[in-house]
């Protein structure tokens, strides 16, 4: 069975944004990887925004990231499905500081 594998690269500012919006099925997280482009530490929010039913759920809080370093949210084969609608946003506490680089597999085929 083919798989349709997809990324949504992003660069965020100082507010929330989104780095995943285009679920439209169930979709399949395969990694998340937020890369500091400053020379100064900087501290990032991801969170999955629910589209039914509604709510706002963390995947990590205020967590630093070097500078010129890079976290890696889903790692070691560990898999992340959404819903369709659902979306996956970020911050930065510094404006423009923050690549985000969301890689998934739209519409798992059985």
């Amino acid at each position: 069975m083919a798989q349709n594998f997809k990324n949504q690269v992003e660069t965020v500012t100082d507010s929330f944004e989104d780095i995943l919006d285009q679920v439209d099925s169930f979709d399949t997280v395969i990694g998340i990887r937020l890369v500091n482009i400053l020379t100064s530490t900087i501290n990032v929010d991801v969170k999955i925004v629910r589209a039914s039913p509604s709510g706002t759920f963390y995947l990590i809080k205020n967590a630093p990231i070097a500078a010129g370093g890079s976290l890696e949210l889903i790692d070691g084969g560990a898999k992340l499905v959404l819903q369709s609608g659902d979306k996956i946003q970020a911050q930065s506490d510094t404006a423009n500081s923050l690549d985000t680089v969301v890689s998934y597999i739209d519409a798992i085929s059985t």
